[in-house]
């Protein structure tokens, strides 16, 4: 009896030394600070949970306090997935190997930020670039943002010839989307681009901040955010991982939390769709 149950003992150790070592790791995952810190966790804790049960594997969402610590954090393997912005998914997956866009929202095919003005500078909205803005004061978002940094400078570029710093009397970044229309509200600056979704979820609850403010532009569509993932998840949870967590991605339906992104659902993406974004990148010094 007491062989048997040696023998059984030893099937067991054999069978585990057999499994993936990693079949039980944590897969841990992050986002750009785009909005408020207590905003994103509430949002992402609950896609946690979401992708935990589609993978069967833990999964915990890890915040960053900057564009550049989320690029940080998907380089150095502390997370291997993340919620990047166009520009900031370039840079992530030229600091990683074989890392690849899986998915965008279906709205990130066609980007567009928002030029925002406050009430006072008398601006109001129009087809072309607000050449009436020179000499105003002006806000980007991150520095790394693209739909708050990397499009609105390129079409300043594009439209007035000159750089920001010239075309506006002042120029500021105000550090996120939420940031840039608050400050743009309480006339902190006159005028600033944002995300054009932070913007119509504003509008959509009402807030206060949207009294103020009026929409002087709209930029020409871009791709903008995108889901990328390691290159190395396949040999850490099994093979098709990767495809698994696109999948998942993709196949989130639920209103909630599609609506606090906010997003109408999620497909495929390539690192392709973003070549467009790298090229305005590297002409603006933004990346090597």
């Amino acid at each position: 009896m007491n062989l048997m149950r040696r023998l059984t003992a030893a099937v067991f150790v054999l069978l585990a030394g057999l499994l993936p070592a990693a079949a039980t790791d944590t897969l841990y995952f992050s986002a750009i600070p785009d909005e408020d810190e207590t905003a994103l966790v509430t949002r992402f804790t609950k896609v946690a949970e979401y992708l935990e049960a589609q993978l069967g594997v833990p999964v915990r969402f890890v915040p960053v306090k900057s564009y550049p610590a989320a690029v940080t954090a998907f380089r150095n393997d502390q997370v291997q997935l993340a919620w990047f912005g166009g520009l900031s998914g370039v840079q992530a997956r030229l600091a990683v190997p074989g890392a690849r866009a899986i998915a965008q929202g279906t709205e990130d095919r066609a980007f567009v930020t928002y030029f925002i003005a406050h009430e006072s500078t008398g601006l109001t909205e129009s087809d072309a670039f607000p050449q009436a803005a020179r000499g105003m004061s002006f806000t980007f978002g991150a520095k790394t943002s693209t739909s708050g940094r990397l499009m609105p400078e390129y079409h300043i570029r594009e439209a007035t010839g000159d750089a920001p710093e010239a075309f506006f009397s002042r120029v500021g970044f105000s550090g996120d989307h939420s940031q840039t229309l608050r400050q743009v509200a309480s006339g902190a600056w006159q005028v600033g681009a944002l995300n054009f979704a932070v913007y119509d979820k504003a509008v959509a609850e009402n807030a206060p901040e949207i009294a103020t403010t009026r929409i002087i532009w709209r930029t020409p569509s871009y791709p903008d955010y995108n889901w990328t993932i390691r290159g190395d998840v396949d040999a850490r949870w099994g093979a098709g991982f990767a495809d698994k967590v696109q999948a998942a991605l993709v196949g989130m339906t639920d209103p909630d939390l599609l609506a606090s992104f906010p997003r109408e659902g999620f497909i495929p993406a390539a690192n392709a769709d973003y070549a467009p974004i790298e090229t305005i990148a590297r002409q603006l010094d933004l990346i090597e």
